[in-house]
């Protein structure tokens, strides 16, 4: 357990009674504050005052979805969030990360891994890439300012979620080399393993929609890359 932890604030927003209390007893038990919400309403509204440092959010919800719960939270706070799916199609899981989820997790899960999960999003949430004073990024018409952790595209704000951030740096500094997702797991998540390659090209994909097709160069049967101006 991180000595952090003990600092965390976590909402909780799943409807399940017995998915919920598993959930808070093993955040609890791990040192975070918990709180939860069994609507999306009720935990739209907690966001709002409690303003917690992560947000473990199930999709489908009773009164406001957990897409339009994760729209909302991201639009006015940019709170990192992990979703919980208990659905395994590729259309709903995208849908959820361009709404500004940082992660998801397909139902059933290890209580363990989630907190695996919490840890390493709230990690990459908070630590800036490593970068001199002055670096900056330019690919095209996109500006990237990695200690700021600020993207621009034209002149015009790009707003990244944490994960997308690190995931495109990571690229930006291969400068043409092409990243595997087992690497780019590792640059961007913190992960050891590849088992979620899945989630890589879910958030290429959420990345893409918000600075281009031509940005990031598919390399099909490997991995990504992308070429960085002199």
């Amino acid at each position: 357990m991180e000595a952090a932890a003990t600092h965390r604030r976590i909402l909780v927003v799943e409807d399940d009674i017995d998915i919920a209390t598993a959930i808070v007893e093993r955040l609890v038990g791990s040192g975070y504050e918990v709180r939860v919400a069994h609507d999306g309403l009720a935990g739209l509204a907690l966001a709002r005052s409690w303003q917690p440092d992560l947000l473990v959010l199930d999709l489908m919800l009773p009164g406001l979805s957990g897409h339009e719960v994760c729209r909302k939270v991201q639009a006015e706070m940019q709170t990192p969030v992990l979703m919980l799916t208990a659905l395994d199609d590729e259309t709903d899981l995208l849908v959820g990360l361009r709404t500004g989820a940082d992660d998801y997790m397909t139902k059933p899960f290890s209580p363990r891994e989630l907190v695996a999960r919490v840890e390493a999003i709230l990690r990459r949430s908070t630590q800036a890439p490593a970068a001199t004073a002055a670096e900056t990024i330019v690919v095209g018409d996109l500006v990237i300012d990695a200690p700021a952790r600020r993207a621009a595209l034209g002149g015009q704000d790009v707003h990244l979620t944490p994960t997308e951030f690190n995931l495109l740096v990571a690229l930006c500094r291969a400068n043409g080399a092409v990243l595997s997702r087992a690497e780019l797991l590792h640059e961007a998540w913190g992960y050891s393993d590849d088992a979620g390659a899945r989630t890589v090209d879910s958030h290429v994909r959420s990345v893409r929609r918000k600075i281009g097709n031509d940005v990031i160069r598919t390399v099909h049967g490997v991995g990504y890359s992308v070429e960085v101006a002199p």
